[in-house]
């Protein structure tokens, strides 16, 4: 099944959908110069390019707040997303495992509010998916959630529910904290608090040695531009910059080419320590 990936997507999609699952990722063409956020007119070329091949697109895949970008994806780009797999007659899975870490700027927004104030217009075309393991730090856990307007969906996830059953004592204890409305509450606000904190701190001692950051405002993630470092302007070139700071000073980050960045030199910080 061919989709639209808005790229740059985290690297794990490739295990999970593509070699799993033998979904087709087509990548949708966004870059620095726009400060990599999707437009319109590059939806309708990598969907236009995919028909050329005789590719026939099924959906439209998002990750809002993005990894690797660490920023929230705008009201109005969501609305132009809409419009245009309304328009093409097909999907949009929006995975916004992210959206309970948003630290500063913009807050975040859910595709779902965007249906509510369209009335819930095409509702059964949207499907988002989420999961504890960010927010609440619970990828141990694995409890996520499907939330579609789309009852064949709702149904064959139902059924599918049997082969993942989450166990009563995951079930008992989950329910009880996220019940307790002022210990989720104090949560919420204290993490983003230390997020912001972690965030402002690498991005400080970034720019203090000459190097940029797309601006973020949510997740665990900063992108950070090494471009200047870069012997050429390539893959090749990141890749050996890559293995220079994973070797000679011990620090692994993610070159921008595993999460399919058509730039060379960005790269994916994580920034969240645990205190």
């Amino acid at each position: 099944m061919p989709c639209l990936f808005l790229p740059p997507y985290y690297p794990g999609f490739d295990r999970d959908l593509r070699w799993r699952t033998g979904v087709k990722i087509v990548p949708v063409h966004c870059d620095s110069s726009s400060n990599f956020e999707i437009t319109p007119q590059a939806l309708e070329k990598a969907y236009n390019e995919a028909e050329s091949m005789n590719i026939k697109v099924r959906g439209v895949l998002m990750t809002n707040p993005s990894n690797p970008l660490g920023a929230t994806i705008k009201r109005s780009t969501l609305e132009e997303i809409l419009e245009f797999v309304t328009r093409k007659n097909i999907h949009l899975v929006s995975d916004e495992i992210y959206s309970g870490s948003t630290f500063s700027g913009e807050e975040f927004v859910s595709v779902a509010e965007v249906l509510e104030a369209q009335n819930y217009k095409d509702s059964e075309r949207v499907h988002i998916v989420y999961s504890l393991s960010k927010d609440l730090g619970l990828p141990g856990f694995r409890v996520g959630t499907i939330y579609s307007y789309n009852d064949k969906v709702v149904t064959t996830a139902r059924r599918m529910s049997s082969f993942t059953l989450i166990s009563s004592q995951t079930q008992q204890l989950l329910a009880s904290m996220l019940s307790d409305e002022t210990f989720t509450a104090n949560y919420i606000k204290t993490n983003r608090e230390r997020l912001k904190k972690r965030y402002q701190m690498i991005i400080d001692g970034l720019r203090n040695s000459g190097i940029e950051c797309l601006k973020g405002n949510a997740g665990l993630f900063c992108w950070m531009n090494l471009s200047p470092l870069l012997e050429e302007p390539t893959k090749e070139s990141e890749l050996i910059l890559w293995k220079s700071m994973l070797h000679e000073v011990k620090l692994n980050i993610s070159p921008g080419s595993s999460c399919h960045c058509s730039d060379p030199g960005w790269f994916r910080v994580c920034f969240r320590e645990y205190e």
